[in-house]
């Protein structure tokens, strides 16, 4: 999962145009990467389908659900799945090479409460997840997407986070991470401005670090850069 989150499935609409939050740019399957496409997909992932499905079924029990948006590579995925038995995970991302290694991950951790499934994360929310099913939404690190330009496909806006807060149970959560303070500061614009959702900080703030996420990788880049990091915890009214 990196820091800037590059590639992180998420859309959003402009007009009759798709603006994705995301480029897909593929990288060249490792071996272990292409043996786990081919052999352990049939067993932790999940096909998209474009319509409502039962989000206990593939888990084979009726537990909390957690989706991770953008999981990257896997590493806080398997973690956090492992260090939470009583939940059930599952992940989205679009890039074949962190996929493939995320259900290496899996099988070698022996974790069954992990599932992934490689498609946009918004046309999976808006087609696939009923409301109020999930018990939690983790957005780590989006791409900041730093130019004015390009700010149309940041993926915290105000349909997104619509979207998501509707499929959130009464009570649930959304956290999101960020190293970029400029990003911080649009996310709480939009958060804020969502009546379905709760800053539990106030408004315009943010919680201390949880000890049970994992650092990334690029967070520690941009905590070697000064960066501050940003966690939000927003509750679903």
């Amino acid at each position: 999962m990196s820091a800037t989150a590059h590639g992180k499935p998420f859309t959003s609409t402009e007009g009759h145009r798709e603006i994705r939050s995301f480029v897909l740019r593929e990288g060249r399957l490792t071996p272990s990467q292409e043996r786990a496409m081919h052999e352990l997909w049939p067993r932790y992932g999940m096909d998209y389908a474009g319509q409502p499905r039962d989000l206990h079924a593939p888990f084979g029990r009726d537990a909390p659900v957690v989706l991770e948006i953008g999981f990257g590579n896997g590493d806080a995925l398997l973690h956090c799945a492992a260090a939470d038995p009583a939940r059930d995970y599952l992940g989205i991302e679009v890039h074949m090479p962190g996929v493939g290694r995320a259900l290496a991950g899996i099988e070698r951790a022996g974790l069954r409460n992990v599932r992934v499934l490689r498609h946009d994360a918004i046309e999976v929310l808006r087609h696939e997840i009923a409301s109020a099913t999930l018990d939690e939404v983790r957005i780590w690190f989006p791409d900041p997407w730093h130019k004015k330009r390009h700010h149309k496909r940041r993926l915290v806006n105000a349909q997104n986070i619509a979207l998501i807060a509707d499929r959130l149970r009464h009570g649930g959560l959304l956290h999101l991470a960020t190293d970029w303070a400029p990003y911080a500061e649009w996310m709480w614009d939009v958060l804020d401005a969502q009546r379905l959702l709760r800053n539990r900080a106030g408004a315009r703030g943010a919680v201390p670090k949880p000890d049970w996420r994992p650092p990334t990788r690029f967070e520690q880049r941009g905590v070697g850069l000064g960066h501050a990091v940003f966690d939000l915890l927003y509750e679903r009214c």
